[in-house]
């Protein structure tokens, strides 16, 4: 790919693990200056997910690609911690080019086949707070400084396309529905009021992610995965999250990328837009499928051909 964004700064929240770590690795590879934050610290311990990846090793990763930036323990529910972030980036920098807001870990709390009124109620709040709070706080203190810059862009990732979301999202639970339709609300917001500005807000998201915690959640490792193909065919339209990490490096890079303002863009889409693949070569289209096919499809042969 080249350092197609060297002189870029970057702010990936929410780059422990998953889709977040990386895109900030793929952003860096490409040449920008990432700054990953995340709750979960080798010295703080972790956060409330209570998982063994660490903010620290992030930014090792970044470094063993040859690329450059910080991992700050950030918690994006406290103004004051992001405020003092952003307070970081203008010292240093004096801009910020690229917003990722990739903040959830509400997945703990999701109850997905319980009702409104049998969800935990405390649990629902905190995925609330934690999916849709914490992206408002963000770009409540990052885009002033974005908007003192020539060119800047804001990708909010989320899960389901546009259309997908429009209709309530069976068997996800109510409050997991509510948090990943309200960032496609933030988008188109964000859509109306920066029309004028020279940032470019849109949103992105991933397919089946095979993050740490899914392969754990199935026994494989990134190595092993296509194992837990033989109890669960579906799982064989998954991706890395590499895939659309990739895609949005090229994204980003993209002079011509506010034609995308307001859209909600699948890792496939991305693909095809700027010609990456997976790991292995593929290409994954899991919302095509579930467009075509629903949710629970397990023909072999028909998943095939959507990778």
């Amino acid at each position: 790919m080249g350092k197609i964004l060297e002189n870029h700064i970057a702010l990936v929240a929410g780059a422990t693990r998953g889709a977040g770590r990386a895109i900030a690795i793929e952003l860096a590879r490409a040449g920008a200056f990432v700054y990953a934050t995340g709750r979960s610290s080798r010295k703080e311990g972790p956060s409330e997910m209570d998982r063994p990846e660490t903010i620290e090793e992030t930014e090792d990763l970044i470094r063993s690609v040859g690329g450059e930036g910080l991992a700050i323990r950030t918690d994006h529910l406290d103004p004051e911690e992001v405020r003092s972030l952003i307070q970081q980036i203008d010292d240093r920098h004096h801009r910020l080019d690229i917003l990722v807001n990739d903040i959830f870990g509400g997945d703990r709390y999701a109850q997905w086949d319980k009702r409104l009124w049998e969800h935990d109620l405390n649990g629902g709040l905190r995925m609330m707070r934690m999916g849709i709070d914490t992206h408002l706080i963000t770009l409540y203190y990052a885009l002033p400084l974005m908007l003192r810059g020539e060119k800047g862009i804001v990708i909010e990732m989320t899960d389901g396309t546009a259309e997908a979301n429009t209709e309530f999202r069976q068997n996800v639970g109510f409050y997991y529905d509510l948090v990943k339709t309200n960032v496609g609300r933030i988008v188109k917001g964000l859509e109306y009021e920066l029309a004028n500005y020279p940032v470019t807000p849109l949103g992105v998201t991933p397919g089946w992610l095979r993050s740490e915690a899914m392969l754990q959640n199935f026994g494989v490792t990134e190595q092993t995965w296509q194992e837990a193909c033989r109890t669960i065919p579906g799982f064989a339209i998954s991706e890395s999250p590499t895939y659309v990490a990739r895609g949005i490096a090229k994204l980003v890079a993209d002079p011509e990328n506010s034609r995308f303002s307001g859209s909600i863009l699948t890792a496939r889409q991305l693909a095809e837009y700027y010609n990456v693949t997976d790991i292995d070569g593929s290409r994954p289209d899991c919302w095509g499928l579930i467009a075509k096919h629903g949710g629970n499809c397990e023909d072999v042969n028909v998943i095939q051909k959507f990778r």
